[in-house]
């Protein structure tokens, strides 16, 4: 239930992706170098037998990022207070926790490396630092209340955090807003609400050049946001008939992969909203991502499994 970082130019955005995964680069710079082409068609994902559930109740896996040379994500549960960790997976088999009782959903990685994290336990945006597992907030109130349940993340270049708000684990604690909002949090940590008008907004992503904000929501619409002057307007919708829109990530071409979480698959979309492609997972989907040491696997989150399909292209790493 759940995700992404604008620079000026998009020669210049291309020229980082270059170096983006090692670095851990806001994401509108943190694939690979851009290279090869787009999916098409009908494709299937294939589970990593790796990655188990980590606790007897029924969950989902949520907010899958790439940092470095591991893919992380959190793990959370349906009982009171919607427990979460965030939980670590190295191409060589690997699997651990990277972080005990996080309470996260949606995460992303800053500039600095630090992994950014939607937290509806704490009903805050918050930054951790993975070494050490400390927590520090980056917003916890709008209007003078609290958010319902921070679910997805997009930061751009410059350090402006957008996110979504929904009402999923609003329950998590007490408190909340009168809406369910898509937010922007500026580099001076000022919040402003971007649009208070949809219903559960969800997913959330930015185009590579970052002029464009795409957010979808319970409406089955991706809606895009131009940006102007680092203020996103109001916003038109590029794609319709999204079965319950999830988390997006995009590839290095601008294309975005949208995850449809009852449908079980991802589909991918030119920014323009024709669709491309396609691809089939086994079980409910949350979110995804792209990773790998050459940033051309996706990595596709959902209920009690993580997916993996490698593409000929690359992309953004959540």
């Amino acid at each position: 239930m759940n995700r992404s970082h604008p620079f000026r130019y998009t020669h210049l955005v291309r020229a980082l992706l270059a170096a983006s995964v090692a670095l851990a680069v806001p994401a509108a710079a943190a694939a690979t170098s851009c290279s090869g082409k787009p999916p098409s068609g009908e494709l299937k994902a294939e589970r990593i037998a790796a990655i188990k559930p980590s606790r007897s109740e029924p969950g989902l896996y949520e907010g899958p990022v790439w940092i470095r040379d591991a893919l992380y994500f959190s793990d959370f549960g349906f009982s009171e207070g919607f427990p979460s960790r965030v939980r670590k997976f190295s191409p060589d088999g690997a699997v651990s926790t990277a972080l005990e009782d996080a309470g996260s959903n949606g995460l992303a990685v800053d500039a600095g490396g630090a992994l950014v994290a939607a937290t509806h336990k704490h009903k805050a945006m918050s930054r951790y630092d993975i070494a050490t597992g400390q927590r520090t907030d980056v917003a916890t109130r709008y209007g003078g209340q609290v958010f319902n349940s921070p679910n997805d993340i997009a930061i751009a270049a410059d350090g402006t955090i957008y996110f979504t708000d929904p009402d999923y684990q609003k329950a998590a604690a007490p408190g909340g807003q009168p809406v369910t909002g898509i937010y922007r949090i500026a580099p001076d940590g000022a919040v402003t609400l971007v649009d208070g008008t949809r219903k559960n907004p969800n997913g959330i992503a930015l185009s590579l050049n970052g002029d464009t904000l795409y957010v979808n929501a319970s409406d089955g619409a991706v809606r895009a946001y131009p940006i102007r002057d680092g203020v996103p307007q109001k916003g038109h919708d590029v794609i319709r008939g999204i079965e319950n829109g999830d988390g997006m990530t995009l590839d290095c071409h601008g294309n975005l992969y949208v995850t449809e979480h009852g449908a079980k698959r991802v589909r991918v979309f030119t920014p323009q909203g024709r669709e491309l492609a396609t691809i089939r997972t086994d079980a409910n989907v949350t979110n995804v991502a792209f990773g790998g040491a050459d940033g051309k696997t996706l990595y596709i989150t959902g209920a009690g499994a993580v997916w993996q399909l490698r593409l000929g292209v690359t992309g953004l790493p959540y």
